[in-house]
């Protein structure tokens, strides 16, 4: 563990009358969602998963802004101050062919089984001990996601407002709290589309004037370059095997410890992003939520990887012992530079939403996954359909406090997306060697599914906990590290599960419809409906459109 980094205490900002107002406005308004929504929850289908009934530009948008928490904001942009341009590798190959992937081949598997969570299809794949597993790392995990929000909100708060840490995470729980325990899931998402707005809208002004007090992106790029050398504004340039660069990482690591096993295991079997696609009216408004989702994602990394740049020039030194900025003071400082009161308020607003959108999305697929996956399946089973929506409630209430608790876990990491990047490697990795190896392998027995998993997780954290924090295998940084443990916990959990499926027998080909690539079930045989043919409607051209303009965008940043 390292010592945590905390936001400079000059960062102080004025804030006045005004921006409380709309501070007070949008808290006002999250809270009214959360009343609208409660009149349409009646089963914990509603509960859990919106009834199944929301369209896809809806769900679209909720999966997009569930990931886009304020942790990311402030990691991504410290990202960009400390390593430059390399940070468009966590967009363009670190997210978006994961997102396709997801909208056209997992989540007819998904939608067509008709299961309620993610480890609710290693239940169908595999076998209970695989589905009990499963379901207790993602819950754990959960917690621990949303408690490094509740601690990044508390120290931006009390950095930029002057609120004390304990105040900011109880008035942050209760709002979400509130909304996620009156109106479930549908409260959950439509105000994760109001927070994709107000993020929008703080994030965008404080590019442009950060950018024009740069002098352009030409003025900033050549500022930069003359700092910091020509490869901090390249995507590739000084990643070559052998070579050194602020990363610590190579293409071989970019490409598949970011690019696939990071990525895809985040993004294809991360609960807190499937049940937004879950959540969708049918099976082709579940395949594009992720696709739409996809395009705003492109772009997104524009505006946390420019005022990282911006910091890096116009504070020569950011992040070293000789300045009173660390990275993550990035946002804050642009902030406290170039927005004036009204605009500030906005500011501050988006950086809340985007905390609580995080949380949120995280206390609801947790609350969904113990309720559904361990309460109802191994502790209370056969109850009315009553019980488990008032339960799923109090657990909402457990989930916010154990969250309140996992924050100063955070605290002792110095970078939060480092932290983050390292809970993905240990929890999501594994179960996505285990979803893709069992969903394209027919062979793959009921019992590999367990031991896959475990096998990846151990091996995931021994490599960052023994080998790297012991400095047995000499790794340049934190995110180096990270790439590296979620390819050794990808490689054993994938060997684990092939000895294992050879010396066990395989599950009833008759028990594999729907479940394995090249098997179909009567979910998944969904025709479109008369008129549905339209452009945007077709997953298969918003997924081929979204990786190409993801490719298209890297030609700038390559030379």
């Amino acid at each position: 563990m390292q010592t945590p980094t905390y936001l400079a205490e000059q960062l102080r900002l004025p804030t006045n009358a005004l921006d409380y107002t709309l501070m007070a406005i949008y808290f006002a308004v999250v809270l009214g969602i959360g009343f609208a929504a409660r009149r349409s929850v009646r089963t914990s289908l509603d509960f859990f998963l919106s009834g199944r009934s929301l369209p896809a530009w809806i769900t679209g948008l909720a999966f997009v802004s569930a990931n886009l928490a304020a942790t990311e904001i402030l990691g991504m942009a410290a990202n960009s101050a400390q390593y430059g341009a390399y940070t468009v590798h966590w967009y363009w190959i670190g997210a978006i062919p994961a997102m396709v992937f997801l909208g056209l081949v997992m989540m007819p598997f998904y939608y067509g089984s008709k299961v309620r969570s993610v480890p609710e299809f290693l239940l169908l794949r595999f076998d209970r001990w695989a589905h009990l597993l499963s379901s207790a790392l993602f819950a754990f995990a959960a917690v621990l996601i949303a408690g490094v929000n509740l601690y990044a909100l508390a120290i931006v708060v009390e950095a930029l407002l002057g609120w004390p840490q304990w105040l900011a995470i109880v008035v942050a729980g209760f709002f979400v709290l509130a909304y996620i325990t009156l109106g479930g899931l549908s409260s959950a998402i439509y105000n994760e589309v109001l927070q994709f707005f107000v993020i929008l809208a703080a994030l965008i002004p404080l590019t442009v004037l950060g950018l024009k007090k740069a002098g352009g992106w030409g003025g900033l790029t050549d500022s930069l370059t003359a700092s910091h050398g020509h490869h901090f504004v390249t995507a590739w340039g000084g990643t070559g095997i052998g070579s050194a660069n602020p990363l610590g990482a190579n293409w071989l690591t970019i490409v598949l410890g970011l690019g696939f096993v990071l990525s895809f295991g985040y993004w294809t079997t991360n609960f807190a992003e499937v049940q937004r696609a879950l959540s969708a009216k049918n099976l082709s408004a579940a395949r594009r939520t992720p696709l739409i989702a996809a395009y705003p994602k492109i772009f997104i990394v524009f505006l946390v990887m420019i005022p990282g740049l911006v910091a890096a020039a116009l504070v020569p030194g950011i992040g070293t012992s000789g300045s009173d900025l660390q990275y993550n003071d990035a946002i804050p400082y642009l902030m406290q530079e170039l927005l004036p009161n009204g605009v500030l308020g906005i500011a501050v607003t988006g950086l809340l939403a985007a905390f609580m959108a995080g949380m949120a999305a995280n206390v609801s697929s947790f609350n969904t996954v113990f309720t559904n996956d361990i309460w109802a399946r191994y502790v209370v089973k056969g109850r009315e359909d009553a019980y488990y929506v008032r339960f799923g409630r109090v657990v909402t209430v457990f989930g916010v406090l154990v969250s309140i608790g996992t924050a100063f876990l955070a605290s002792s990491f110095s970078n939060i997306m480092s932290y983050l990047q390292t809970l993905f490697s240990f929890f999501n990795v594994p179960m996505f060697v285990v979803f893709i190896v069992g969903m394209f392998w027919k062979r793959a027995s009921a019992k590999s599914g367990f031991w896959g998993l475990l096998a990846g997780t151990v091996t995931a954290m021994v490599n960052y906990f023994v080998l790297y924090k012991r400095d047995i295998v000499p790794i340049p940084t934190d995110q180096g590290a990270n790439f590296v443990s979620a390819i050794a916990g990808f490689v054993a959990g994938a060997v684990v599960m092939v000895i294992v499926s050879l010396f066990t027998a395989p599950k009833p080909e008759r028990e594999l419809q729907g479940l394995v690539h090249g098997t179909t079930s009567p979910g998944m045989s969904e025709a479109p409906a008369a008129g549905d043919d339209a452009w945007y409607r077709r997953p298969a051209l918003l997924g081929w459109g979204a990786l190409v303009l993801a490719a298209a965008c890297y030609i700038p940043f390559s030379f």
